[in-house]
């Protein structure tokens, strides 16, 4: 196998930085695919183009290696095409991929038929009522994200599209909302009993696997153990809450929050929302709207869901925690989104909102909608092949494991877990790379288990503090869309926070390597520490550009567009 190295990393740092510059993740994602196809067969294409143009010497030499680019580039490409079906054919990933696409493509007609039938525009209605400030929306939006903890793309597709028109109308930025649904999602997802745990389980076991040691605990009991050091995790959830409750904001969020407090304009002027529901949709049905029109099909969603993972993880003695790791989430997904459409159907066709051609035509157009979220997905997917491939994991990984002391084990964990995640735009993909890695090696380092907690907490930390970074990430593209957000916009705009964390997390795990400090100590230490650079970044960005951390007393009460 070619040893790439450092080159490893060229195929998804040159997609996030044209995603990131250009603000065209599919253009820039699939320039990283084949960038990754046209280091895989570099070599070979060099090689072969000096024998087909057969001259000796300097000229050969270099009118060979000139020809050779370019027959890497069309070779390359043949490459690329072959990661992109692989990610939905693949052995292991393909399956779940494809219900992947399955779910937020039926998510998407669901949204359509919701819209139309005036679902959305009576949860508007009925929630502006009562909800009249934006930390108010702020609050239920993270409140809704800890209740839907059984699924992070459940969470993000139920309370993004929940809260959308809300927000628009108190002019909250559809890059806030993003952040809150994002940074809510995934966090709460792995520190609880949800669809992650039996792939968590399945990484602390393949760890331990590769120690083959006596004594070693079981998987569950190191996963419980984890979570007082998933630091990361819960520090994010506690950072909705103090950006919410607090209405301060720094960063590129500073600017879009006084942009959509001032001018109504929740989007940035020429930004490319993944969803536009209005536009693409029309006019939905005003006459009376009911909220039945929205709750019942996120109830059925939710029903069919749990009742399909409940079929599918059940064995006789199973607990909770049991049923939940063996049941399959993905396929429960997407028998819920596929009953959330048909209850939707029946609710405009008994009510007279819709005639059946026109529900038809309705889930089509709602297939539309996510069809450029779904052609990100398949990208970020591909790329992520791309980086198993050429050993991008392994080589930062095997970097970080040169410079490791026990003391700064689990920061080095969480920056290598972080930037693996960034690079490859999956929590997941990380954890099954890092975690069979650093549990030998820190039962190297130490001698012990005792440690595996806090390397199992680092590992899932970082995995999700990188997810929240990327711009090839699934779930920030989820967000992006069921929020109705530019993707780059939100990945800029959370950078900030989710830096911040970040930042304490790793404070956090110094104070536990080298003071011996216990979670019970270091999270409210790491919390007083968030409190404190809130609001001290807030008044310096805030100074630095002349404007108020905070909604001015006018603000506050944001008043809603005029005709």
């Amino acid at each position: 196998m070619v040893e790439f190295g450092i080159l490893s990393l060229v195929p998804p740092l040159l997609a996030i930085a044209l995603a990131i510059v250009t603000r065209k993740p599919i253009l820039s994602l699939f320039l990283g695919v084949w960038a990754g196809g046209v280091l895989a067969v570099g070599s070979p294409s060099v090689a072969l183009a000096g024998d087909w143009i057969g001259i000796g010497g300097a000229l050969g030499e270099l009118l060979g290696t000139v020809f050779g680019v370019f027959v890497a580039l069309f070779w390359g490409l043949n490459e690329a095409f072959g990661w992109l079906v692989q990610s939905l054919t693949d052995e292991e990933d393909g399956a779940f991929h494809v219900q992947i696409l399955l779910f937020t493509l039926l998510l998407g007609s669901a949204v359509a038929l919701i819209w139309r039938l005036g679902g959305s525009i009576a949860v508007r209605d009925f929630a502006t009522r009562r909800l009249d400030t934006q930390w108010k929306v702020g609050l239920v939006t993270w409140t809704l994200g800890l209740v839907m903890f059984f699924d992070d793309y459940a969470n993000t597709a139920i309370v993004g599209s929940t809260m959308k028109d809300v927000a628009d109308e108190l002019r909250i930025s559809r890059e806030k909302l993003s952040y809150i649904v994002d940074s809510t999602a995934a966090p709460v997802a792995t520190l609880g009993v949800s669809s992650w745990v039996a792939f968590q389980l399945s990484m602390i076991q393949s760890g331990y696997d590769a120690i083959d040691e006596p004594g070693e605990p079981t998987a569950f009991e190191t996963f419980l153990a984890s979570i007082p050091f998933n630091v990361y995790a819960i520090l994010a959830i506690v950072m909705v809450a103090l950006i919410v409750l607090s209405r301060r904001d720094y960063g590129e969020m500073l600017d879009a929050e006084h942009r959509s407090w001032r001018t109504g304009a929740v989007t940035r002027e020429g930004a490319t929302p993944l969803q536009e529901v209005e536009e693409e949709l029309g006019a939905p049905h005003t006459e009376n709207p009911m909220l039945r029109s929205f709750f019942l099909p996120v109830f059925v969603l939710l029903v069919v869901a749990l009742a399909t993972a409940f079929r599918t993880g059940y064995a006789p003695g199973a607990g909770v925690l049991d049923i939940a790791g063996e049941a399959d989430w993905a396929l429960a997904l997407v028998w819920g989104s596929f009953a959330m459409v048909a209850s939707a159907i029946m609710i405009g066709l008994v009510y007279g909102i819709l005639s059946l051609g026109e529900a038809v035509d309705t889930v089509i157009d709602g297939f539309g909608l996510m069809l450029t979220a779904v052609s990100i997905l398949v990208l970020a997917w591909s790329l992520g092949f791309v980086a198993e491939d050429l050993g991008t994991g392994e080589y930062v990984a095997g970097v970080a494991e040169g410079v490791v002391s026990p003391e700064l084990l689990p920061v080095v964990i969480l920056f290598t877990a972080a930037f693996i995640a960034f690079s490859m735009g999956s929590s997941w993909a990380t954890m099954a790379i890092l975690t069979p890695i650093a549990i030998p090696v820190a039962f190297g380092l130490t001698g012990d288990f005792a440690i595996m907690p806090v390397v199992v907490g680092a590992i899932f930390s970082g995995a999700i503090f990188g997810d929240h970074t990327s711009p090839i990430s699934d779930t920030t593209v989820l967000s992006s869309t069921f929020t109705g957000a530019d993707l780059i916009d939100h990945v800029r705009t959370q950078f900030y926070y989710a830096g911040t964390v970040g930042l304490v997390a790793a404070v956090c795990y110094l104070l536990y390597g080298y003071l011996g400090l216990s979670p019970l100590v270091f999270l409210p230490l790491g919390v007083v520490l968030l409190v404190g650079l809130v609001y001290g970044l807030s008044e310096l960005d805030a100074r630095r550009k002349g404007v108020s951390p905070t909604p001015s007393a006018g603000e506050r009460k944001a008043e809603k567009p005029t005709d």
